[in-house]
């Protein structure tokens, strides 16, 4: 990612994120991992379970890899994923949508997106540029 100020975008962004990789020692052995990383977008998509339907995780238990958890375990973001999570509940409760709708139907999609805008959550990152 040298040369960029942010990691790849995601349509579906629901909130941001920013933190470095750092991966605790498991149970194997001392493998301790900290790398830096960019700032991230979170994805509406992470929240969508793929086997269950009308469930919404709300914070570290969105769909991550074990590597990019590392990033979206922190409160912070944690509170953004939350924030988004009941906002969508509520939002599907009254469109009388399920939230697989909303993350598969552009339009539904769209529009969360400006509830989440209207409540003042940011969904990009602005572009930084050195000086």
């Amino acid at each position: 990612a040298r040369g960029e100020d942010r990691a790849e975008p995601f349509a579906d962004s629901i909130g941001l994120g920013s933190y470095r990789i750092d991966l605790h020692p498991s149970t194997g052995k001392d493998n301790y991992i900290d790398v830096s990383s960019l700032p991230f977008q979170i994805p509406l998509g992470s929240l969508i379970p793929v086997r269950v339907e009308n469930l919404l995780p709300a914070c570290k238990n969105i769909g991550t890899t074990h590597i990019s958890n590392g990033c979206y375990r922190l409160h912070p973001v944690e509170w953004n994923i939350g924030e988004a999570a009941g906002l969508l509940a509520a939002f599907c409760l009254e469109r009388d949508h399920a939230p697989r709708q909303v993350h598969e139907q552009k339009e539904l999609t769209e529009d969360f997106q400006q509830l989440l805008r209207a409540q003042g959550i940011e969904l990009e990152w602005p572009a930084i540029h050195p000086v």
